[in-house]
């Protein structure tokens, strides 16, 4: 996957995150065997797992405020994206913060992922 390839991927992902199509995004460009993970915390492996750990993030969500790309990179099967979030949380309570997400690119999606931000 060409820098060109996955800048338009990436670009297409976060405009889907951005007009609330989150699931959507995730079913078309996280690979079948995608490992995300949270800071330090242990990763969580293959889509459906994945999809069930989104799916209860935002079920959790009482109040979204808003979400904003600050900047993405891209280099060889890899890019990143730093977000900032604002929401309340049922179980974490207000979350305000920027966030550094970083993918790694085969066969055209997402195969890895790691969520870095402030905990």
């Amino acid at each position: 996957m060409t820098r060109t390839e996955i800048e338009t991927s990436l670009n297409e992902l976060n405009r889907l995150v951005l007009s609330g199509n989150t699931m959507e995004a995730f079913d078309k460009f996280y690979h079948d065997e995608v490992v995300m993970q949270e800071n330090e915390f242990p990763p969580t492996a293959s889509k459906l797992a994945n999809r069930q750990r989104e799916l209860d993030f935002f079920i959790n969500i009482s109040e979204f405020r808003g979400a904003e790309v600050k900047g993405i990179g891209i280099g060889d099967h890899i890019s990143f994206v730093i977000w900032n979030y604002d929401y309340s949380h049922k179980q974490w309570g207000e979350r305000k913060y920027t966030q550094v997400s970083i993918q790694h690119w085969k066969d055209g999606k997402i195969i890895k992922e790691k969520f870095v931000y402030a905990t």
